[in-house]
Formats: structure tokens, sequence, C-alpha cells
């Protein structure tokens, strides 16, 4: 599990690509720190497993399903990625739950500044709709962030100076892809509620229901 916070912001130094998966070596300092082979990492948002490292590196396999769902096929050498180690017991929990499991892709459709702040305009796919909610949490290339309103074409985010220093996002432009994870407390939820109205409506199958009916 993470957070959404970012620890550093890493530089892919190599991609190996094929049709059904990729290795990825990405520069970093702090995320290398109390890490061990088989801990998992989020490289812009999306959870890998670190199969090898040193204290200026890590590297991770990246399967067919995560290509193909995420931005990471897109990456190449010299972009930046957001990094994060899984939360430990004990670790300050900053953010909201972070999962590392990417939804969808969006695309940055416009982005404004707003004193401060640097608006962002992201288009989303129309089956996330329903779980994402004005001043809700949304993570963002693994950033955990707030929305500031949605409709049927978008949802907006405003970031703030420090936001746009520590992640990706002060680099990206419009026309730029971005990963997508839902609140996971939504999905819940909505499990919640779907297997309650399923239950309600289940009739009660006895010997009397189905002499009534006809069965027997």
């Amino acid at each position: 599990m993470f957070t959404g916070i970012v620890e550093e912001s890493g530089k892919v130094n190599l991609i190996n690509k094929d049709s059904k998966s990729a290795k990825i070596k990405v520069e970093a300092k702090l995320v290398t720190e109390d890490l061990n082979i088989g801990d998992s990492i989020a490289v812009n948002g999306v959870c890998l497993t670190i199969i090898e490292f040193s204290n200026t590196y890590i590297i991770a396999e990246v399967m067919h399903e995560t290509l193909e769902r995420t931005s990471i096929k897109t990456l190449k050498p010299g972009d930046k990625v957001n990094l994060e180690r899984a939360l430990k017991a004990d670790g300050r929990f900053g953010g909201h739950i972070v999962t590392g499991h990417v939804d969808g892709i969006g695309i940055i459709l416009k982005t404004k500044k707003d004193g401060i702040a640097e608006i962002f305009d992201i288009s989303y796919p129309p089956e996330l709709e329903k779980y994402i909610a004005k001043k809700g949490s949304v993570a963002i290339d693994g950033i955990s962030l707030t929305v500031v309103d949605i409709n049927k074409e978008y949802f907006r985010l405003s970031l703030i100076p420090h936001s746009l220093k520590m992640t990706t996002l002060g680099y990206k432009k419009t026309g730029d892809i971005v990963n997508i994870e839902i609140d996971v407390l939504a999905r819940y939820v909505e499990k919640l509620f779907t297997t309650k109205h399923k239950e309600e409506r289940k009739p009660d199958i006895s010997e009397d229901f189905l002499l009534e009916n006809g069965f027997m």
C-alpha cells in the first residue's frame, strides 16, 4: 500500500520493451534506502517489484497487462517518474490509500495558472465517473490529489508550487497521458451496496415457496 506522497522524482535510465513485457531501470537515491529485492515501489503510480538495485538505481520488470493499461508503455530514457516506497506499518499516512493498481489512463486537456496554483483539466474513462467525486481523492501518476470539480468530460485538479516542484506534473503539458487510480474506498462502498441490494432482492427459497409457485 502507498499514500500518494511522492518521495522523489527519478529518471528513466534504460527501458527495454517487447510486445509482451519490459524491464525498466530508474536512477534514484532516496527510495533505495532500506530497500530489499522483492519490495514494491510505485513508479508513476504503478506498483512494481524491485528485482535489482544499488544506491543509485532500481530495476523492475513490467508484465504485459501493466504495459497495456498504464503509461509505462510510453516511457523512454530521460523521462522523469514519481517514486514512492510502500508504506511501513509505523509510517506517517499523509495522503490517501493508494494501491498502485491503475484504473485507467487520462489525458491532460488544459492547464492554467490560478494565483500560486496550477489548474489541470484531465480526461478520464467514462466508466470511472461514478467513482470520482468533488472534494474526493484521486491518484494521478501516483500523486494523492483532491478533485476540485468534475463533469462528463474531465475532472479538475489544483496543485500548489511545492507539488509541481516535487512531482512530474511540473513537467507535464497539454496532451500528455497520466495514470489514474480512483479512491479504493469508492469501490468497496459500491461493492457493499451492490451486494446488499442483491441480498434484499434474493427470494427465500423454501418448500412453501416452491409449492405456492407450482414447482411441487
